[in-house]
């Protein structure tokens, strides 16, 4: 273990975990809601710590980031653990792992070797991804910085439920963040992922102000969060906070809690991707299903094709200097 960070020591040896959104007062021999930090003797610390339980090369169009570094590799890494008990996770074995086997498991690695494996597999970042990199903060800030030395750039796919206090400490190495708005509803990040929706907003409204590029992912569940208004509610706040921040609309399949409900339909991802475009955002995709226009990106002035995708593969890209080639009006990302 290791002392964790961003946490305050209170009366009779509690400790008032200051990281996530849930901000979980840890009783002495208790850990907080994530399963992965404990409170021993009144220091809190962090099971997560150099213990990694997933470790892969994947192109950053996986996380999904369709904006930032396309057609590159980022090598990704994860811990276990999450503060999310998501109904549909599909990562469940590691990201549920403290909660339903009682164990932080993984195979012990340091923040040099993970920088010098990102570099030599030719990625040009690191993701900390497939459980929830907030519950890991503490490796990903040690692995962040000696990557920013080595030129590598920094990104989170993540639900987004962190402080304000752990987003000022982001700003010191965090280049992209992909963050899940899973729904524009507290009654479903209630019942579904045991959270809030205001802490979710609030997070990716910082991490705008903060300098990281964000793309939004909303994972659509029949039934439970794909309805017209819902879509529009989404697809209104994002254009009302930034309307050039990319929205990708993803199709659910059957997991974890969640296998009576049947896959998404390429019909509703494309009709909520028309909701978003009339909403007035530049650019929406859709994503977890094949043979979709809306894996590509066009301008959002003159609607030329200029970055066609099939799957995760860049087939082609024709951004020049970051404008369109047809029209020259500026596209919105980094190192397009």
């Amino acid at each position: 273990m290791k002392e964790a960070r961003l946490y305050t020591r209170a009366e009779g040896g509690n400790a008032s975990c200051r990281l996530c959104a849930f901000r979980c007062r840890v009783h002495v021999g208790k850990r907080g809601i994530c399963g992965v930090r404990e409170n021993v003797d009144g220091v809190l610390y962090t099971h997560t710590w150099g213990r990694v339980v997933a470790a892969n090369v994947d192109p950053i169009e996986k996380k999904p980031l369709y904006h930032f570094q396309p057609s590159s590799r980022s090598y990704s890494i994860a811990t276990a653990g999450c503060n999310f008990k998501c109904l549909h996770c599909q990562n469940s074995d590691i990201s549920q792992m403290p909660r339903d086997k009682g164990v932080v498991l993984g195979e012990e690695t340091t923040p040099e070797e993970i920088v010098n494996d990102a570099y030599e597999t030719g990625s040009t970042s690191i993701s900390y991804t497939y459980t929830e990199p907030t519950i890991f903060f503490e490796f990903a800030q040690d692995i962040g910085a000696l990557a920013r030395d080595r030129g590598l750039k920094n990104v989170f796919v993540t639900n987004g439920y962190m402080t304000a206090d752990c987003i000022e400490e982001l700003k010191g190495f965090l280049d992209a963040a992909n963050i899940d708005l899973k729904s524009f509803s507290d009654s479903f990040y209630k019942k579904v992922c045991g959270a809030k929706l205001t802490p979710v907003l609030e997070s990716i409204e910082r991490m705008r102000s903060a300098g990281i590029w964000v793309e939004i992912t909303t994972l659509l569940i029949p039934g439970m969060n794909d309805s017209d208004q819902e879509l529009k509610e989404i697809a209104r706040w994002i254009a009302d906070t930034d309307a050039a921040m990319p929205w990708h609309i993803s199709a659910f399949h059957p997991s974890y809690k969640m296998m009576d409900i049947p896959p998404t339909s390429l019909e509703t991802l494309e009709r909520a991707r028309e909701i978003g475009i009339a909403e007035g955002l530049r650019y929406v995709y859709t994503g977890n299903i094949p043979n979709s226009k809306g894996e590509s990106t066009y301008c959002y002035s003159c609607g030329q094709l200029l970055i066609e995708r099939r799957g995760f593969v860049v087939k082609k890209n024709v951004i020049e200097d970051s404008k369109c080639p047809g029209c020259a009006s500026a596209i919105d990302g980094v190192d397009l």
